[in-house]
């Protein structure tokens, strides 16, 4: 996984719940409380794994939570002082998760060994999306907590919900 995921994670859970408690989820992961990582670095993806469980436990929320606050995190504040250049294309929430194929190739095409997910796309009826995620990670709750946070930036009511390990059902107002 790429020290971006990490980075971002670390920079939420500094400014909502504060330094200490940020240090105290990297010790108990087994890093040293100074650890920074560079966001094109390469972070075995067991290492992240065990550090947003440690940010869990830490903060005594659950899996499901941490994922909604990470995607709620990264769409409205991380990415786009970083990726700026995406939000420009997309003047809604159906156009930014319907080009997630094409912003993560975009992005990670100059970096070795990045692994992104895929997407496969299909609508239900002219007002519900099922996206299918493709990667062997397992982060589809992270897929839902992303979508969420779509409909949050562009301001619209998305009904988003996990439907299986492998797809999302985002059902758009309109």
């Amino acid at each position: 996984m790429k020290g971006v995921i990490a980075y971002c994670l670390s920079e939420l859970v500094k400014e909502k719940f504060g330094k200490d408690k940020w240090e105290e989820a990297l010790e108990k992961a087994g890093f040293t409380k100074s650890t920074i990582w560079g966001t094109t670095v390469d972070i075995d993806d067991h290492k992240v794994l065990n550090l947003v469980d440690s940010v869990c436990k830490v903060l005594h929320i659950s899996l499901v939570q941490a994922a909604d606050a990470f995607g709620d995190y990264w769409v409205n504040v991380f990415a786009p002082k970083v990726y700026h250049v995406f939000y420009k294309r997309a003047t809604s929430a159906r156009e930014m998760l319907l080009m997630m194929n094409k912003v993560h190739q975009d992005v990670t095409k100059n970096l070795p060994n990045a692994h992104p997910p895929g997407f496969d796309y299909e609508w239900k009826d002219e007002k519900t999306l099922i996206m299918k995620y493709k990667s062997h990670r397992n982060l589809i709750d992270f897929v839902v907590g992303l979508a969420k946070g779509v409909g949050k930036y562009y301001h619209e009511d998305l009904k988003v919900r996990k439907i299986s390990n492998t797809a999302v059902e985002i059902v758009f107002p309109q």
